[in-house]
């Protein structure tokens, strides 16, 4: 039986196989610029510029889906139900947050199963946020 050393194959991470930290930036900027257009989402983001909440949703991403995990390294935990308890998330702001999220992974232009696996966790992330009954 041919058998292959151990450590000489290493899997590529998800992170990885979509293209990296360019795709991961790419898939926010564009999501951003739908929140600072929607008038549900954009009074949730206290900061007068955007670009704060872009780079940590991008760092949470990367390091999420195995890239460098200076999320963690520059704010600990992801604490993410905890961060957003001060947020009034309903099943609207849930579906706001998703439609901007839908249109910046269609223009990634990812593989099929890529695209499944990063909106089925986007769905399931968004769904977990609710903190607000309707």
């Amino acid at each position: 039986m041919n058998r292959i050393p151990r450590g000489t194959v290493q899997e590529q991470t998800f992170y990885e196989q979509v293209g990296g930290e360019p795709t991961f930036r790419k898939l926010v900027h564009r999501f951003y610029e739908g929140v600072a257009e929607d008038p549900l989402l954009r009074p949730m983001y206290p900061e007068e510029d955007l670009g704060p909440a872009e780079e940590r949703l991008t760092l949470f991403l990367i390091q999420y889906w195995g890239g460098p995990r200076t999320y963690g390294e520059q704010r600990g935990h992801p604490r993410l139900r905890m961060r957003h308890v001060p947020f009034r998330v309903d099943r609207a702001a849930h579906d706001a947050w998703l439609h901007h999220m839908r249109v910046a992974v269609d223009e990634l232009g990812l593989a099929k199963e890529h695209e499944e696996q990063l909106w089925n966790y986007l769905v399931f992330a968004a769904n977990s946020m609710i903190n607000t009954e309707d």
